[in-house]
């Protein structure tokens, strides 16, 4: 049995996932909770945020994420492909900054306009 806390919404309620018995899930208020907990336990994934290099801008790094949640076991292998990654301002919200990252086939997003010097 495992036990999580759902972070779906502000409840946090305390999640208990059977892995014995088909991942059943008790403790959720909502099926939201259901949801999470079995792909929490089957199939974890995150959303990645971080920063990049960017030049002729004020500030030296700017901040992405990835355009929707990607597989855990990627996460460092994105966080490796970012860090050779060399931005030119002006960015701004939503450009693509990586178009597939790491074979997720998830594109990595600028966060914040970065306007040029």
């Amino acid at each position: 049995m495992k036990e999580l806390i759902c972070i779906v919404c502000p409840n946090g309620c305390r999640l208990h996932v059977d892995e014995k018995n088909g991942y059943a899930v008790t403790g959720n208020r909502c099926a939201r909770g259901e949801e999470y907990g079995k792909a929490e336990c089957t199939h974890p994934t995150r959303v990645l945020t971080s920063t990049v290099a960017i030049g002729g801008a004020v500030h030296r790094r700017c901040p992405v994420k990835t355009a929707r949640a990607i597989p855990k076991e990627a996460l460092f292998a994105v966080m490796h492909e970012l860090n050779g990654v060399r931005l030119t301002a002006p960015v701004h919200v939503g450009d693509v900054v990586l178009a597939d990252a790491a074979g997720t086939g998830c594109p990595v997003v600028a966060a914040k306009t970065m306007e040029a010097l």
